[in-house]
C-alpha cells in the first residue's frame, strides 16, 4: 500500500488551497432575519433564469420523444426548425418515467416556445393537476426534459448551457469520488478510496456510513474504525465526506459526528433520514461539522426552511430529483445570500456527471469538490474536451448545448419507446 499512499500525498497536498470563499470547513453558522430571507428567496424564486437574448427567434417544441438503443435509453427534444437536443436517461429511470413524460409532460409543451423554460416550468407543474404527483418521479421526468431542451436552446443560439443559464465562470471542475460501498471492512473500504484516487487523481472523497435508513451493531463498529482510518491513512490535509443515507436517530448521529469532528471530516451528508427534517436540523445544531442534505427534497419551499433555519450547511439539490438545473440554479442563488454552498448531488451514470459539470461551470457557490461517480456509462458521445478526471478535474465542454456530440449511427439504431 505505500506506493499508493505516496501517490496519494502528492493528489491532495494542495487541497486546503482550494476551497475559496466556501470551503465546508468554514460555513456560517448564523441567525439571520427569517422574514427578511424568505422575501428575497421568494424573489429569486420568480427571477427567469434563461437567457432569452442569446435566442432572438420562438423555439417552438414540436417532439419530445424517449428512445431507446439496447441498455441505453435517451430522450430527444426537436424543434418545428428542426433543431434537436439530446439527454442521456438513467436506465432504470427511464423504464419507469417514460409513461409521465409522455402523458403529464410532453403535452403541455408541444408548441410552446423553449425559450419561456421558466415560464413553462410553472405550467408542467401547475397543469393537470401535476402538483398532485410533486416528488421526485414527477420531477425527475421534468429533469430530463429539461436537459434535452436546454441542449437545443444552446444549439439554436449556438451559446453551452453556461451561457444560456448565465455566465461561465469555471471550465474546470475539481471531483470528489464518491464510493458507493457500504458493509465492507474498515480495511477493504480504504483500499477501495486509494484506487479510486489513484485512478482519478481525486484530491477530495466521500465515503459511506451507517447501513442505510438504519444501523446496527456492525455497522456502528464499522463506523467508528473507519472514521480515524480515514483519516489517519490521508493525511491531515486531506478533504474527507461522508454520508450516512439517513441512517441514524439524533443521538447516535451526534455520538458519529462527534468521532468525525475528532477527525475533521469536512461534511456529514443526510444523518438522520431524508424527511425527519426537525431531527437534522437538531443534528447540525449539536455538531460543528458541517451537515450536508437536500438530495431527496423535490419542495423549493424546504429548500428556504433550510436556509432561513440554518438547518444544513450544505445544499444538496439532486440535478434530476429535484427538477433540473434552474430551479437547482434557483436554490444555489438562495444559498450564496447566506454563504453557504451548493453541491449538488449526482446520479451515478446517464451522463450524470456531465450534467454536474455544466451547473458547476456556471454557479458560483458550488463548493471546492463536486461529486464524481466514474465514468463508464458505454454512451457513444464526443467531445472537444475530454470528459475523464485527469489530477482531479474534468474540463467542462464549452460546444453550444451540452457541447457533446452522440454517435450517429447510435442515433439511428435507436427505437422510439411508445406511450402505454
Amino acid at each position: 500500500m505505500q506506493p499508493r499512499r505516496s501517490f496519494l500525498k502528492k493528489a491532495i497536498g494542495a487541497s486546503a488551497l482550494l476551497g475559496g470563499s466556501f470551503g465546508f470547513r468554514q460555513a456560517p453558522r448564523n441567525a439571520p432575519d427569517r422574514s427578511d430571507l424568505l422575501k428575497q428567496f421568494q424573489a429569486i424564486e420568480r427571477e427567469p433564469i434563461v437567457q432569452h437574448q442569446h435566442i432572438p427567434n420562438p423555439v417552438p417544441i414540436s417532439d419530445i420523444g424517449v428512445y431507446r438503443n439496447g441498455e441505453h435509453f435517451f430522450l430527444r427534444a426537436r424543434s418545428k426548425s428542426g433543431v434537436e437536443g439530446i439527454a442521456a436517461m438513467k436506465p432504470k429511470y427511464a423504464e419507469r418515467l417514460y409513461p409521465i413524460i409522455y402523458e403529464m409532460v410532453a403535452p403541455i409543451l408541444k408548441g410552446k416556445d423553449a425559450r419561456k423554460w421558466d415560464e413553462l416550468l410553472d405550467d408542467l407543474y401547475l397543469k393537470k393537476l401535476n402538483y398532485k404527483w410533486q416528488g421526485l418521479a414527477l420531477w425527475v421526468a421534468i429533469a430530463y426534459v429539461e436537459i434535452a431542451v436546454l441542449d437545443m436552446l444552446g444549439k439554436a443560439g449556438g451559446v453551452p448551457i453556461s451561457t444560456l443559464l448565465g455566465s461561465r465562470v469555471r471550465d474546470e471542475v475539481d471531483i470528489y469520488y464518491a464510493s458507493g460501498r457500504r458493509g465492507n471492512a474498515p480495511e477493504a473500504e480504504m483500499e477501495h478510496l486509494l484506487e479510486l484516487v489513484e485512478a482519478s487523481g481525486a484530491k477530495a472523497v466521500k465515503y459511506r456510513l451507517g447501513a442505510r435508513m438504519h444501523y446496527t451493531d456492525e455497522s456502528m463498529a464499522r463506523d467508528k474504525a473507519l472514521i480515524p482510518l480515514v483519516r489517519k491513512t490521508l493525511g491531515s490535509d486531506a478533504t474527507i465526506y461522508t454520508d450516512a443515507n439517513g441512517s441514524f436517530d439524533v443521538p447516535t448521529a451526534i455520538e458519529i459526528g462527534r468521532i468525525l469532528e475528532a477527525h475533521g471530516t469536512d461534511f456529514f451528508e443526510e444523518p438522520c433520514p431524508f424527511d425527519y427534517y426537525d431531527e437534522n436540523k437538531a443534528v447540525a445544531d449539536a455538531l460543528n461539522v458541517p451537515v450536508a442534505g437536500g438530495e431527496e427534497e423535490a419542495s423549493m419551499r424546504r429548500f428556504m426552511w433550510f436556509l432561513t433555519e440554518d438547518a444544513l450547511q450544505v445544499v444538496q439539490p439532486d440535478l434530476l430529483f429535484f427538477g433540473g438545473l434552474v430551479r437547482s440554479a434557483r436554490v444555489a442563488k438562495m444559498a450564496e445570500i447566506v454563504g453557504k454552498p451548493c453541491t449538488p448531488h449526482i446520479s451515478g451514470d446517464g451522463l450524470g456527471f456531465l450534467y454536474m459539470m455544466h451547473f458547476a461551470s456556471f454557479v458560483p457557490n458550488i463548493g471546492p469538490y463536486q461529486e464524481f461517480k466514474g465514468n463508464e456509462d458505454g454512451i457513444p458521445i464526443e467531445s472537444s474536451v475530454s470528459l475523464q478526471p485527469s489530477e482531479g478535474r474534468i474540463s467542462v465542454p464549452d460546444a453550444p448545448g451540452l457541447g457533446i456530440t452522440f454517435d450517429p449511427a447510435f442515433l439511428d439504431k435507436a427505437e422510439r419507446v411508445k406511450a402505454l
